[in-house]
């Protein structure tokens, strides 16, 4: 805005000085033209009206005759009067680094003969009187320009101010999550006010409604954990007996399995619903994820084999962090078993784990599947399943959520790329609790 401002002026000053120069002649004309009626020729002498001294508009007029001497009138002091003299015709003339318009109007007086009236205006001075105007916007523009700027961004800010808090807290819902937080901007008319009033409640509603979900899961899963422990006791104890006949065996076997299913489901939806609740505490302890890491491939080997999957694992000793021991096995357990699940049969998993820049970085690589490009942004949340046809295999579609949370909650972050068809890496850090020196381990 300002610059188109700046350039509106531009344009005028332009014009403006054109303008300037154009009124330099006009008056210059008028002046030389009015000149010939003060001067008269009576009883054979040559009279001038003493008009013509006058410095009018800063013209000078002289009368020249008609051999070029000076009869009456006054020029500037340091003007050249050399120019030579052409009639009607507004030139510019230059001496002494002055410029001037100059004008000869040739005119004559009957009984007498002709005589030259001269005029000269100076430009230079008129440029100057135009150039301290210039400068004098110049300065007072800027000052506007910022005044107005000023006012206008403390105006704007004042209105915006509003819209930044309620911005402001939408980012923080976003961050942490906490759906308590409230916009509050008080009592007020306006449409922003009724904006973020009409906001507050439906944060409200939103709150009220996931708190009747967490509830609700909380409820649900604290019900089903003890019908469903019965159940897996009994299927222990019929299992051991020794007249089932066949079919009856496998049917308790299936029963068995699929409420093992189940209780591991029950227990990750505690864990989350507890996270959710902010009762889901961390017992911190410095330890070794180097080794923890490898423990955590070692167990999930026999799953591993079963499928003919080779897991790789390549770690640095001494990668200290301080965490929770049991909700970091958890979090191996459940990427090498999301690994293991969407791998091919006869393939292979790579997990690699070192220090850098500070913090513990890591990656599991496997050349399963793949996840579609579509699929990606849904991975962590709870129940998805980008494979449904996997579903019956065990999996619940919670492990990944359970993982960002406690990547999360030790102050790590992690991140997933994949290529359907061609395999999945997920990239995770954590911060480090010290450095060591370090030696590289890989178990095949």
């Amino acid at each position: 805005m300002t610059a188109v401002v700046c350039g509106i002026l531009g344009i005028l000053f332009s014009l403006s000085g054109q303008e300037l120069l154009a009124g330099v002649q006009s008056r210059l004309e008028q002046k030389v033209a009015g000149a010939a009626d003060d001067i008269r020729y009576d009883d054979g002498e040559l009279t001038f009206d003493s008009d013509i001294m006058d410095l009018e508009y800063g013209v000078y007029l002289s009368i020249y005759d008609a051999d070029g001497r000076l009869l009456y009138g006054r020029v500037p002091y340091d003007f050249d009067n050399s120019a030579l003299f052409e009639d009607g015709s507004i030139r510019k003339f230059t001496t002494n680094n002055v410029s001037y318009y100059l004008l000869d109007f040739f005119y004559a007086i009957p009984d007498y003969g002709s005589v030259v009236i001269r005029g000269v205006s100076s430009i230079t001075e008129a440029e100057a009187s135009y150039r301290f105007t210039i400068r004098l916007a110049m300065i007072l523009l800027p000052l506007l320009v910022i005044l107005t700027a000023v006012t206008g961004y403390r105006m704007t800010q004042r209105t915006l101010r509003p819209v930044a808090r309620i911005t402001e807290t939408v980012r923080q819902i976003q961050n942490d999550g906490d759906l308590s937080r409230r916009v509050a901007l008080g009592e007020g008319n306006d449409e922003i006010y009724r904006l973020a009033e009409t906001f507050d409640q439906m944060l409200t509603q939103v709150e009220e409604s996931f708190q009747r979900e967490r509830q609700f899961s909380s409820d649900v899963s604290h019900e089903l954990r003890t019908p469903v422990a019965s159940v897996m006791l009994q299927c222990e104890d019929l299992l051991e007996r020794e007249d089932l006949t066949a079919p009856v065996r496998e049917g308790l076997l299936t029963i068995d399995a699929k409420t093992q299913y189940l209780s591991q489901m029950i227990s990750q939806l505690l864990f989350l619903t507890r996270a959710d609740q902010g009762r889901q505490k961390l017992e911190l302890e410095e330890l070794d994820f180097g080794e923890l890491t490898l423990m955590a491939c070692e167990e999930a080997r026999e799953m591993a084999d079963r499928r003919q999957i080779t897991i790789k694992c390549r770690t640095e000793s001494g990668l200290l962090l301080r965490g929770d021991e049991t909700l970091l096995i958890r979090f191996w357990m459940n990427l090498l078993n999301n690994a293991v699940t969407y791998g091919k049969e006869q393939g292979h998993i790579l997990v690699t784990a070192g220090l850098e820049g500070g913090r513990i970085k890591g990656e599991i690589r496997d050349d399963g599947i793949g996840i579609r490009r579509e699929d990606l942004p849904h991975i962590w949340e709870r129940f998805y399943q980008a494979d449904t046809a996997r579903t019956a295999e065990g999996s619940s579609g919670l492990g990944l959520s359970m993982v960002r949370w406690i990547v999360t909650a030790h102050g790590g972050e992690i991140s997933v790329r994949s290529r359907f068809g061609e395999g999945t890496v997920f990239s995770f850090s954590f911060p480090a609790a010290q450095e060591k020196g370090q030696t590289c381990v890989e178990v095949k």
